[in-house]
C-alpha cells in the first residue's frame, strides 16, 4: 500500500510531467545560456566601438574648429590681404597648410560649393591692386568681394562668378555704390582642380548717392520727366563686355580648390596666383 502511494506521488511529480520536448530545452539551456552571453558581449562592444567614433569624431571636429579659428585670427588687421608683415605672411601660409591637411585629396563636393563666398583674406597681386588703389586714392572705394558658384546637382563644372562691391564717394552709396561682376565657366580636371574660362565682365547694380540725386533732381523743385529718366537709367544702367571670342579660346587659368566645408572654403590660383581664403554668406541674387 505504502509502495502504491509513493509510485503514485513520484508519477505525479512535475519531473514526471516533462516533455522530451521540454527535457531537450534544459538540457540545452547551457548552451542558450552561453549564446546569450555571446550576444550581448558582441552588441556592447558594438556600442563601444560606436561611442570610440563618436568621441573620435568630436575630437577630430574640434581639432579642425581650432585649426580654423587660428587661421581666420590670423587674418584680423590685414586688410584682407593688404597689410601684412613677412612674419604675417609666413603665420597665414603655416595655418593654411593646417587647415589644407584635413582633407587633403579628397574630392570636391559640388552641392556644398555652391552658393556664395566672402573673401577674408587673399595674396593674389590682381586683387591686391583694388585695395591699394582704394587705400591710395580718395575717390575710390572697394567694399565686399564674394565669389558666387552655381554648380548644385552638377558633377563636372558650373558658372562662378567674381563679385566686386566699390564706389565713389559723393556720387554713389557708399562702399557698395556699384557692383563689378566678372563671370566664368568652369570645368572639373581633377579631383581639386578646376579650370576657369571668362565670359564677360559686367558693370551693374548702380546706387546713387543722395547728393547726386540731390544735385540731379532737387528736392524744391518738381521733378521733370527728363530727371527721372535720368534716375531710371542709372538705377538700371547694365554695361557688358565679352572677354571671349567666339573664335578663339577664351582667357582662363587653374584654380586649386585646397579646402571645402560647410563654412570655409580656400583655394590657391595654380601658377603663384596666389591664395584665397572665403567664409560663407548669404546668397546675393
Amino acid at each position: 500500500m505504502i509502495m502504491g502511494m509513493e509510485l503514485l506521488a513520484l508519477n505525479s511529480s512535475p519531473l514526471c510531467n516533462v516533455t522530451p520536448r521540454t527535457r531537450r530545452r534544459i538540457h540545452h539551456t547551457p548552451n542558450n545560456y552561453k549564446a546569450s552571453v555571446a550576444m550581448m558581449m558582441a552588441s556592447a562592444s558594438k556600442v563601444s566601438v560606436a561611442m570610440m567614433m563618436t568621441s573620435a569624431s568630436k575630437v577630430y571636429d574640434s581639432v579642425l574648429e581650432n585649426k580654423k579659428h587660428v587661421l581666420l585670427t590670423s587674418l584680423q588687421d590685414t586688410q584682407r590681404g593688404l597689410l601684412t608683415t613677412p612674419h604675417q605672411r609666413s603665420s597665414i601660409e603655416q595655418a593654411l597648410v593646417n587647415v589644407e591637411g584635413t582633407n587633403v585629396g579628397q574630392p570636391i563636393d559640388f552641392n556644398k560649393l555652391d552658393g556664395t563666398w566672402r573673401l577674408q583674406y587673399t595674396s593674389a597681386p590682381d586683387v591686391l591692386v583694388l585695395f591699394q588703389a582704394a587705400a591710395t586714392l580718395p575717390f575710390f572705394q572697394v567694399g565686399q568681394i564674394f565669389q558666387k558658384f552655381e554648380c548644385r546637382h552638377n558633377s563636372t563644372g558650373g558658372i562662378i562668378r567674381n563679385v566686386v562691391r566699390w564706389s565713389i564717394p559723393n556720387f554713389f552709396e557708399e562702399q557698395e555704390g556699384a557692383t563689378l561682376l566678372v563671370s566664368a565657366k568652369f570645368t572639373l580636371v581633377s579631383a581639386r582642380n578646376i579650370y576657369l574660362q571668362f565670359q564677360e565682365i559686367t558693370l551693374q547694380d548702380i546706387n546713387i548717392s543722395e547728393q547726386l540725386q540731390a544735385l540731379i533732381s532737387p528736392a524744391i523743385l518738381p521733378r521733370s520727366f527728363i530727371s527721372l529718366q535720368i534716375l531710371q537709367y542709372l538705377r538700371t544702367f547694365k554695361a557688358q563686355i565679352l572677354v571671349r571670342d567666339s573664335g578663339r579660346e577664351s582667357v582662363g587659368g587653374l584654380y586649386y580648390l585646397s579646402y571645402l566645408d560647410d563654412d570655409m572654403l580656400l583655394g590657391r590660383a595654380v601658377g603663384g596666383g596666389g591664395v584665397f581664403v572665403f567664409t560663407r554668406a548669404q546668397s546675393l541674387y
